[in-house]
């Protein structure tokens, strides 16, 4: 049990530092966004989405319920950049990263979710 409250703790926190690295390089690298084909709005709406959701999943008082859906939006998210890099030509490591980070983000809200049912 100790363990999966270490997890529960240390992964949002993973996952939180990962997206707010991620809003920080889609904001200042606009021109690699718009090879992605994504128009300017999208850029910066996704930012201030990632940066809002990785800030509430480090706040212990929201919610469960609340976190589970920022997961779920987070991996549309990765999911989503995964497939533009790899349709966009990016290198395959481009491509796999954002796939290591939603393996590690769906771990994460099992092991949320096992805590939440003990």
């Amino acid at each position: 049990m100790k363990y999966d409250k270490t997890i529960s703790l240390i992964v949002p926190a993973l996952i939180s530092f990962f997206m707010l690295f991620s809003a920080y390089v889609s904001e200042t690298r606009a021109v690699e966004f718009a090879h992605l084909g994504f128009p300017n709005y999208f850029r910066i709406e996704l930012t201030m989405a990632k940066v809002i959701g990785a800030l509430l999943l480090l706040i212990p008082q929201v919610p469960a319920r609340i976190k589970e859906w920022i997961y779920v939006c987070f991996g549309v998210v990765l999911i989503s950049a995964a497939i533009a890099k790899f349709n966009s030509g990016y290198p395959m490591m481009g491509v796999v990263e954002p796939m290591i980070v939603f393996t590690i983000m769906v771990g994460s809200l099992l092991t949320l979710n096992k805590l939440n049912k003990a």
